[in-house]
């Protein structure tokens, strides 16, 4: 019987602006990849523009709240599973996909491992998972795409030509970066 658990990868990428996340979304969607293998996570704060921490008073916080119900509906509708996820001294995140899942259980059980440490649990390094970790918390988008190891590529080319950087494809059992 073949090791199914070794063709998959997940690749792995960052973005620093939203409409290049919307880019590599519709991209991969044009490219067959189905909407339950592809995840996104961003801070609840984020907006259209450039990406940038934001520090915001009580009034500017509900019209971020705003926005995102708008971001549910455009492109990050087509994707499965979208919900907030608070993490024990990160905050809140927006999810959707797949790691909203494990997201889910990190917030759940109530461990201070916080982001990097549901990455970790997903294949990435640590080294990497801590990299990812420090951009969140900075405001930019990390979305991962599970594909089968012949697309995985393909994937990979879709997340760069369309703006993501710190490329990373994992799998459970090896991992290697791409930058």
């Amino acid at each position: 019987m073949p090791d199914t658990q070794a063709s998959r990868t997940t690749v792995f990428g960052i973005y620093l602006r939203y409409q290049d996340m919307e880019r590599g979304i519709d991209r991969l969607k044009a490219e067959g990849f189905l909407n339950t293998d592809i995840s996104v996570l961003l801070p609840e704060n984020v907006g259209p523009g450039p990406l940038a921490p934001a520090k915001r008073n009580r009034a500017e916080r509900a019209a971020a709240g705003g926005f995102s119900g708008a971001l549910v509906g455009g492109t990050l509708g087509w994707l499965a599973g979208i919900g907030v996820i608070a993490i024990p001294g990160f905050g809140p995140l927006l999810a959707a996909g797949p790691i909203l899942a494990a997201l889910a259980g990190l917030g759940v059980g109530g461990t201070v491992a916080g982001v990097a440490g549901a990455l970790m649990g997903t294949g990435i390094p640590e080294k990497e998972a801590a990299k990812y970790e420090g951009q969140l918390k900075k405001g930019a988008i990390m979305i991962s795409v599970y594909a089968e190891a012949n697309s995985a590529e393909r994937a990979q080319q879709v997340l760069l030509s369309t703006g993501a950087g710190d490329i990373t494809l994992a799998n459970r059992r090896s991992s290697q970066s791409a930058k």
